[in-house]
């Protein structure tokens, strides 16, 4: 065997046992305060205001909170997500799209949401690999056992706990959006990428309702914020008394 497949295997190794020493098994489950869980969906959706709150709704249920974002969430992360994001390189081959995407997945794999799953704290991700499912298999239209393959190379059997994708149509989110500032690389695709990436959203969705979950974000803020509650209640990470501050 080559030694770089070697390394692969090792390395393959390395995540799996880590997170299998930090997830108990199943008569020990309850007793686990800490959870991974990740927020998704489309430009325009609210993303950033429903970190917030579940942010909030978290703390106040008593878990101690790690938040962060992909790509980034490490100085690694963080630079190659301005190549990601960036004008400099508009003609970026997909396969070098997913590959960062997963180098940067690592880093922070490594460096930030494996270490706070072991201190029993909870991670709430900004995206995670759903994403990459999205973007780089529904919008890129890459071949998924690809991303798979990555997928498991990279983070083992570790998959959150918990995924909400706030999910809006396209127009919708757009025009959301338009106020802000100027688009990225990525956000300034046309409406038909978009499309591709919320439909692969939604059959994520309905793939996995075990660990993934749709929330209508077309609806007004109070509204999505009381089906997220919902959500983390029905999935037993918050109680139903727990409130927030945040409107």
């Amino acid at each position: 065997m080559r030694s770089h497949e070697c390394d692969q295997k090792n390395a393959s190794r390395i995540i799996r046992a880590e997170y299998k020493n930090n997830n108990p098994r199943p008569a020990e489950t309850e007793r686990r305060m800490s959870k991974f869980i990740t927020l998704e969906g489309i430009e325009g959706v609210g993303k950033t205001s429903n970190m917030r709150y579940i942010k909030e709704l978290l703390e106040n249920s008593g878990h101690d909170c790690v938040v962060t974002r992909e790509p980034g969430g490490t100085d690694l992360g963080e630079a190659l997500r301005d190549i990601l994001l960036d004008h400099s390189d508009d003609n970026m081959s997909p396969d070098s799209e997913l590959l960062l995407m997963f180098a940067a997945r690592a880093e922070h794999l490594s460096k930030v949401i494996l270490p706070a799953l072991e201190k029993d704290q909870t991670v709430l991700c900004d995206r995670f690999t759903e994403a990459t499912y999205a973007y780089q298999g529904g919008g890129r239209q890459l071949d998924v056992d690809k991303i798979s393959e990555l997928e498991d190379w990279v983070q083992g059997e570790l998959r959150p706990d918990l995924t909400i994708i706030l999910d809006a149509p396209v127009e919708i989110g757009r025009a959301r959006a338009g106020g802000r500032s100027e688009p990225d690389r990525i956000e300034k695709e046309h409406d038909d990428f978009f499309q591709r990436v919320r439909s692969a959203y939604i059959e994520l969705a309905n793939r996995y309702p075990h660990r993934i979950c749709l929330v209508d974000a077309s609806l007004g803020l109070a509204a999505v914020q009381k089906n997220i509650h919902e959500k983390l209640v029905d999935y037993d990470i918050v109680g139903s008394g727990i409130m927030t501050g945040i409107e």
